[in-house]
Protein backbone atom coordinates (compact mmCIF):
# COMPACT_ATOMS: atom_id res chain seq x y z
CA UNK A 1 0.00 0.00 0.00
CA UNK A 2 1.45 3.29 -1.09
CA UNK A 3 1.13 6.20 1.35
CA UNK A 4 0.64 9.64 -0.08
CA UNK A 5 2.62 12.43 1.37
CA UNK A 6 0.65 15.51 2.41
CA UNK A 7 1.23 18.54 0.24
CA UNK A 8 3.43 21.12 1.81
CA UNK A 9 1.65 24.47 1.77
CA UNK A 10 4.14 27.32 1.39
CA UNK A 11 3.43 30.90 2.67
CA UNK A 12 4.15 33.88 0.46
CA UNK A 13 5.20 37.44 1.67
CA UNK A 14 7.82 40.25 1.61
CA UNK A 15 11.31 39.63 2.60
CA UNK A 16 13.08 41.96 4.99
CA UNK A 17 15.16 43.40 2.16
CA UNK A 18 12.05 44.19 0.12
CA UNK A 19 10.39 45.89 3.08
CA UNK A 20 13.46 48.04 3.72
CA UNK A 21 13.62 49.05 0.07
CA UNK A 22 9.95 50.07 0.09
CA UNK A 23 10.48 52.18 3.23
CA UNK A 24 13.53 53.89 1.70
CA UNK A 25 11.78 54.63 -1.59
CA UNK A 26 8.68 55.91 0.23
CA UNK A 27 10.87 58.20 2.35
CA UNK A 28 12.59 59.59 -0.74
CA UNK A 29 9.26 60.29 -2.44
CA UNK A 30 7.84 61.87 0.75
CA UNK A 31 10.90 64.11 1.09
CA UNK A 32 10.61 65.27 -2.50
CA UNK A 33 6.89 66.00 -2.07
CA UNK A 34 7.53 67.82 1.24
CA UNK A 35 10.03 70.14 -0.44
CA UNK A 36 7.40 71.34 -2.90
CA UNK A 37 4.59 71.46 -0.32
CA UNK A 38 6.66 73.37 2.26
CA UNK A 39 7.08 76.35 -0.05
CA UNK A 40 3.35 76.56 -0.66
CA UNK A 41 2.53 76.16 3.04
CA UNK A 42 5.08 78.80 4.06
CA UNK A 43 3.68 81.17 1.45
CA UNK A 44 0.18 80.60 2.78
CA UNK A 45 1.13 81.37 6.38
CA UNK A 46 3.16 84.39 5.25
CA UNK A 47 0.14 85.76 3.40
CA UNK A 48 -2.05 85.15 6.47
CA UNK A 49 0.37 87.10 8.68
CA UNK A 50 0.61 89.93 6.16
CA UNK A 51 -3.17 90.09 5.86
CA UNK A 52 -3.54 90.26 9.66
CA UNK A 53 -0.94 93.03 9.89
CA UNK A 54 -2.54 94.96 7.03
CA UNK A 55 -5.97 94.73 8.68
CA UNK A 56 -4.54 95.93 12.01
CA UNK A 57 -2.75 98.86 10.35
CA UNK A 58 -5.85 99.79 8.35
CA UNK A 59 -8.07 99.76 11.46
CA UNK A 60 -5.57 101.94 13.37
CA UNK A 61 -5.35 104.49 10.56
CA UNK A 62 -9.10 104.50 10.03
CA UNK A 63 -9.60 105.34 13.69
CA UNK A 64 -7.06 108.15 13.52
CA UNK A 65 -8.52 109.43 10.23
CA UNK A 66 -12.05 109.54 11.62
CA UNK A 67 -11.02 111.68 14.59
CA UNK A 68 -8.82 113.99 12.49
CA UNK A 69 -11.69 114.62 10.05
CA UNK A 70 -14.07 115.39 12.93
CA UNK A 71 -11.59 117.54 14.85
CA UNK A 72 -12.12 121.16 15.81
CA UNK A 73 -10.70 123.24 12.94
CA UNK A 74 -7.05 124.19 13.51
CA UNK A 75 -6.74 121.99 16.61
CA UNK A 76 -4.28 119.53 15.03
CA UNK A 77 -0.79 119.53 16.56
CA UNK A 78 2.06 117.18 15.56
CA UNK A 79 5.37 116.92 17.41
CA UNK A 80 8.38 114.60 17.54
CA UNK A 81 10.18 114.26 20.87
CA UNK A 82 12.23 111.44 22.33
CA UNK A 83 11.82 109.34 19.19
CA UNK A 84 8.00 109.38 19.49
CA UNK A 85 5.48 111.18 17.27
CA UNK A 86 2.52 112.81 19.01
CA UNK A 87 -0.62 113.69 17.04
CA UNK A 88 -2.92 115.84 19.16
CA UNK A 89 -6.40 117.05 18.23
CA UNK A 90 -9.77 117.89 19.75
CA UNK A 91 -12.55 115.71 18.29
CA UNK A 92 -16.06 117.12 18.04
CA UNK A 93 -19.26 115.40 19.06
CA UNK A 94 -21.55 117.59 16.95
CA UNK A 95 -21.94 121.10 15.63
CA UNK A 96 -24.49 123.73 14.68
CA UNK A 97 -25.16 127.35 13.82
CA UNK A 98 -25.96 130.16 16.22
CA UNK A 99 -28.18 133.20 15.79
CA UNK A 100 -26.31 136.35 14.76
CA UNK A 101 -27.49 139.89 15.48
CA UNK A 102 -26.94 140.79 11.84
CA UNK A 103 -29.06 137.98 10.36
CA UNK A 104 -32.07 140.28 9.97
CA UNK A 105 -34.21 138.61 12.60
CA UNK A 106 -35.51 140.40 15.68
CA UNK A 107 -36.47 137.24 17.53
CA UNK A 108 -34.31 134.99 19.66
CA UNK A 109 -31.00 135.55 21.37
CA UNK A 110 -27.88 136.04 19.21
CA UNK A 111 -24.43 134.93 20.33
CA UNK A 112 -23.13 138.51 20.24
CA UNK A 113 -24.77 141.84 20.99
CA UNK A 114 -22.88 145.04 20.31
CA UNK A 115 -19.55 143.21 20.01
CA UNK A 116 -19.93 141.35 23.30
CA UNK A 117 -20.61 137.63 23.70
CA UNK A 118 -23.88 136.91 25.49
CA UNK A 119 -24.24 134.37 28.28
CA UNK A 120 -26.73 132.38 26.19
CA UNK A 121 -27.65 132.11 22.53
CA UNK A 122 -30.13 130.36 20.27
CA UNK A 123 -29.12 127.54 17.96
CA UNK A 124 -30.54 127.66 14.46
CA UNK A 125 -32.11 124.51 13.09
CA UNK A 126 -31.99 121.18 14.92
CA UNK A 127 -30.36 121.26 18.34
CA UNK A 128 -26.99 119.49 18.25
CA UNK A 129 -26.11 116.67 20.65
CA UNK A 130 -24.89 118.65 23.65
CA UNK A 131 -24.97 118.23 27.43
CA UNK A 132 -24.09 120.33 30.44
CA UNK A 133 -20.33 120.13 30.92
CA UNK A 134 -19.54 119.88 27.21
CA UNK A 135 -17.68 122.74 25.55
CA UNK A 136 -18.69 125.03 22.70
CA UNK A 137 -15.92 126.18 20.34
CA UNK A 138 -16.37 129.22 18.08
CA UNK A 139 -13.95 130.58 15.46
CA UNK A 140 -10.77 128.66 16.20
CA UNK A 141 -9.04 130.40 13.30
CA UNK A 142 -5.73 129.25 11.79
CA UNK A 143 -4.35 132.78 11.53
CA UNK A 144 -4.85 133.17 15.27
CA UNK A 145 -3.09 129.91 16.13
CA UNK A 146 0.57 130.18 15.11
CA UNK A 147 1.74 127.27 17.23
CA UNK A 148 1.72 125.63 20.65
CA UNK A 149 1.46 127.62 23.84
CA UNK A 150 -1.07 130.27 24.82
CA UNK A 151 0.24 133.23 22.85
CA UNK A 152 -2.58 132.88 20.31
CA UNK A 153 -5.64 134.88 21.45
CA UNK A 154 -8.20 132.43 20.06
CA UNK A 155 -6.48 129.10 20.68
CA UNK A 156 -8.90 126.35 21.70
CA UNK A 157 -6.25 124.79 23.94
CA UNK A 158 -5.92 128.03 25.89
CA UNK A 159 -9.64 128.73 26.18
CA UNK A 160 -9.87 131.78 23.94
CA UNK A 161 -12.35 130.18 21.55
CA UNK A 162 -14.20 127.76 23.84
CA UNK A 163 -16.63 127.95 26.71
CA UNK A 164 -18.27 125.37 28.95
CA UNK A 165 -21.99 124.67 28.54
CA UNK A 166 -23.81 125.39 31.80
CA UNK A 167 -27.41 124.88 30.67
CA UNK A 168 -29.24 123.42 27.69
CA UNK A 169 -32.67 124.62 26.58
CA UNK A 170 -34.99 123.46 23.83
CA UNK A 171 -33.28 125.74 21.30
CA UNK A 172 -30.72 127.63 23.37
CA UNK A 173 -27.41 127.14 25.15
CA UNK A 174 -26.05 128.91 28.18
CA UNK A 175 -22.28 129.10 28.28
CA UNK A 176 -19.40 130.46 30.31
CA UNK A 177 -17.25 133.32 29.09
CA UNK A 178 -15.58 133.24 25.68
CA UNK A 179 -12.31 135.03 26.36
CA UNK A 180 -11.81 136.66 22.98
CA UNK A 181 -15.14 138.42 22.44
CA UNK A 182 -13.87 140.86 19.83
CA UNK A 183 -12.57 138.07 17.61
CA UNK A 184 -15.56 135.78 18.18
CA UNK A 185 -18.11 138.47 17.31
CA UNK A 186 -16.33 139.26 14.04
CA UNK A 187 -16.88 135.71 12.83
CA UNK A 188 -19.45 135.65 10.01
CA UNK A 189 -20.09 131.94 9.36
CA UNK A 190 -22.06 131.46 12.62
CA UNK A 191 -20.79 127.92 13.18
CA UNK A 192 -19.92 126.31 16.48
CA UNK A 193 -18.57 122.89 17.45
CA UNK A 194 -19.46 120.78 20.47
CA UNK A 195 -16.66 118.96 22.33
CA UNK A 196 -17.49 115.99 24.57
CA UNK A 197 -16.54 116.64 28.20
CA UNK A 198 -15.43 112.99 28.57
CA UNK A 199 -12.93 113.16 25.71
CA UNK A 200 -11.68 116.72 25.17
CA UNK A 201 -8.18 116.60 23.68
CA UNK A 202 -6.92 113.32 22.19
CA UNK A 203 -3.30 112.36 21.48
CA UNK A 204 -2.04 109.46 19.39
CA UNK A 205 1.58 108.49 20.06
CA UNK A 206 3.70 106.28 17.81
CA UNK A 207 7.45 105.41 17.89
CA UNK A 208 9.47 106.85 15.04
CA UNK A 209 12.18 104.17 14.78
CA UNK A 210 11.92 101.31 17.29
CA UNK A 211 8.76 99.20 16.99
CA UNK A 212 6.41 99.63 19.92
CA UNK A 213 2.81 100.41 20.82
CA UNK A 214 0.72 103.03 19.06
CA UNK A 215 -1.41 104.50 21.86
CA UNK A 216 -4.41 106.81 22.22
CA UNK A 217 -4.69 109.17 25.20
CA UNK A 218 -7.95 110.93 26.08
CA UNK A 219 -9.85 112.69 28.86
CA UNK A 220 -6.93 114.72 30.18
CA UNK A 221 -8.31 118.20 29.52
CA UNK A 222 -7.41 120.71 26.84
CA UNK A 223 -3.68 120.25 26.55
CA UNK A 224 -1.11 119.20 23.98
CA UNK A 225 0.63 117.10 26.65
CA UNK A 226 -0.98 113.63 26.73
CA UNK A 227 -2.25 112.07 29.94
CA UNK A 228 -5.56 110.77 31.28
CA UNK A 229 -6.63 107.33 30.13
CA UNK A 230 -4.61 105.45 27.52
CA UNK A 231 -5.41 102.54 25.24
CA UNK A 232 -3.20 100.59 22.88
CA UNK A 233 -4.33 101.01 19.29
CA UNK A 234 -1.86 98.51 17.78
CA UNK A 235 1.44 96.89 18.76
CA UNK A 236 4.68 96.55 16.78
CA UNK A 237 4.26 99.98 15.22
CA UNK A 238 6.62 102.60 13.84
CA UNK A 239 5.43 105.80 12.18
CA UNK A 240 6.45 108.68 9.99
CA UNK A 241 4.14 111.70 10.21
CA UNK A 242 4.26 114.76 7.95
CA UNK A 243 2.03 117.72 8.85
CA UNK A 244 3.72 120.30 6.62
CA UNK A 245 0.48 120.72 4.61
CA UNK A 246 -1.95 120.05 7.44
CA UNK A 247 -2.48 123.65 8.55
CA UNK A 248 -3.92 125.03 5.34
CA UNK A 249 -7.68 125.71 5.07
CA UNK A 250 -8.01 122.29 3.42
CA UNK A 251 -4.88 120.50 4.52
CA UNK A 252 -3.53 116.96 4.50
CA UNK A 253 -1.87 114.92 7.21
CA UNK A 254 0.44 112.19 5.90
CA UNK A 255 0.93 109.11 8.09
CA UNK A 256 3.12 106.16 7.17
CA UNK A 257 2.52 103.25 9.58
CA UNK A 258 4.76 100.15 9.62
CA UNK A 259 3.76 97.07 11.62
CA UNK A 260 6.13 94.21 12.49
CA UNK A 261 5.10 90.95 14.20
CA UNK A 262 7.16 88.50 16.29
CA UNK A 263 8.18 86.48 13.23
CA UNK A 264 9.70 89.53 11.55
CA UNK A 265 6.89 89.86 9.01
CA UNK A 266 6.14 93.52 8.29
CA UNK A 267 3.74 95.64 6.30
CA UNK A 268 3.78 99.34 5.51
CA UNK A 269 0.55 101.32 5.07
CA UNK A 270 0.35 104.96 3.97
CA UNK A 271 -2.65 107.20 4.57
CA UNK A 272 -3.34 110.77 3.47
CA UNK A 273 -5.90 112.27 5.86
CA UNK A 274 -7.94 115.32 4.94
CA UNK A 275 -7.85 118.10 7.55
CA UNK A 276 -10.65 120.66 7.39
CA UNK A 277 -9.43 123.87 8.99
CA UNK A 278 -12.37 126.05 7.99
CA UNK A 279 -13.86 127.28 11.29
Amino acid sequence: MVKRRSAIHTQEGFTLIEAVMVIVITGIIASMVAIFIKTAVDSYFDSVRRAALTDAADIALRRLSREVRLAVPNSLRVSLAGGVYSITLIPTRDGGRYRNESDGSSGGQPLCSGGTVNASFDALGPMPAVAVGDSVVVFNDASLNPGPGCAAPSDVYCGGSRAAVTAVGAHSLTIGALANSAVICSYENNRFQVVDQNIRAVTYTCPAATAGAMQRFANYGFSTTPGGTSATVVNGATCFVDDSNAHRPNGSLYVNLTLTDNSGERVEVFRQIHVDNTP
